[in-house]
């Protein structure tokens, strides 16, 4: 064997992991959870099954993969916004949103989503490091960026659960819809006007009023 082959031999079995994680997450969509089998995924791989149990023993371990492969890096990406965009809060909070529907919402990522909502039930164990791991994570994120905006008078003070709720939930539908009903309808895609429809709404909710404006 050529040192070339052994090259790259060494990186495909480095690579392994992440290709598992990938070929899981894309049969977890198709299928469901509990429909996908580790020898469909292993196939899906082109790898053995026998090699996939050398990285993963179980689908629940798969599924931590894909969140720890996928998502969980993305966190350090935004979480280093909320320094670097302080002073700007409606761009932090813009990116941020922007930046989730790029990176995960509109991507395989993104159907996790209707995943966790059809199956959470009958998997506790997985829907709860999903919870940990993801949601909780992701909420706070938004709460410290909303709460920077109140800081600095940009944004007013409400209640943080709810501004989180109605700022991310309309995105979290669109990821949810993407990967379900969208087989029926003929615009997959969101329209150009989308973002900015969205952002003017968002932001006219909540930003603070002039002085002048907050008067009785």
């Amino acid at each position: 064997m050529s040192p070339v082959e052994v090259i790259r031999r060494q990186r495909r079995k480095e690579a392994r992991p992440a290709e598992l994680a990938a070929a899981a997450l894309s049969l977890f969509i198709e299928k469901g959870f509990a429909a996908t089998r580790l020898d469909e995924v292993a196939a899906r791989a082109g790898v053995s099954k026998g090699t996939l149990y050398l990285y993963f023993d179980s689908k629940d371990a798969l599924f931590k993969a894909v969140i720890e492969e996928g998502v969980v890096p993305l966190f350090e990406e935004f979480e280093a916004k909320l320094e670097t965009l302080r002073d700007d809060p409606e761009r932090l909070l813009r990116e941020i949103l922007q930046g989730w529907w790029d990176k995960v919402g509109s991507t395989d990522l993104g159907g996790i989503c209707k995943l966790m909502i059809s199956e959470a039930g009958n998997f506790p164990e997985v829907a709860r490091y999903h919870h940990d791991a993801v949601i909780v994570r992701w909420m706070a994120l938004l709460g410290r960026a909303y709460a920077i905006g109140v800081e600095r008078g940009v944004f007013r003070d409400m209640d943080v659960e709810t501004v989180r709720q109605l700022v991310f939930f309309p995105l979290l539908m669109q990821a949810v819809w993407k990967n379900s009903m969208s087989c029926c309808d003929e615009t997959r895609s969101l329209p150009d006007s989308y973002f900015p429809t969205y952002f003017e709404m968002i932001f006219r909710g909540l930003r603070a009023a002039p002085a002048q404006e907050s008067r009785p």
